[in-house]
């Protein structure tokens, strides 16, 4: 089986920093793009930052120049830092795998992954 699992969420005032790691665990063979959603009480799931393969980027325009997302593919983990944090960025963030390729039963498999989510909250 593979999981994501997030950490890094917390509280912190308006203009501090959190950074948010997801670690995809299992028989992992490669991982396609990756990326972090967010979803506020009453709100629909967005997409806030994601990452190709191949290292390339993209953003909302909210958090574009304040967060950063990256990847280590050695340690199957993504990352997204965030700073100049605002109040309307609260909400659970959710790590996302669009395609994961792992061995099951001596057969390579593929499926996308979520994480549980991880709570961030910003104070004003």
């Amino acid at each position: 089986q593979v999981q994501l699992v997030e950490s890094g969420g917390g509280l912190v005032q308006t203009g501090g920093s959190l950074r948010l790691s997801c670690v995809a665990s299992g028989s992992i063979f490669s991982i396609d793009g990756m990326g972090w959603y967010r979803q506020a009480p009453g709100k629909q799931r967005e997409l806030v930052a994601s990452i190709t393969s191949s290292g390339s980027t993209n953003y909302v325009d909210s958090v574009r120049g304040r967060f950063t997302i990256s990847r280590d593919d050695a340690k199957n983990t993504i990352y997204l830092q965030m700073n100049n944090l605002k109040p309307e960025d609260t909400a659970v963030y959710y790590c996302n795998a669009d395609r994961v390729r792992y061995y099951s039963n001596g057969v390579i498999r593929s499926g996308p992954r979520w994480g549980q989510g991880t709570q961030v909250t910003v104070s004003s």
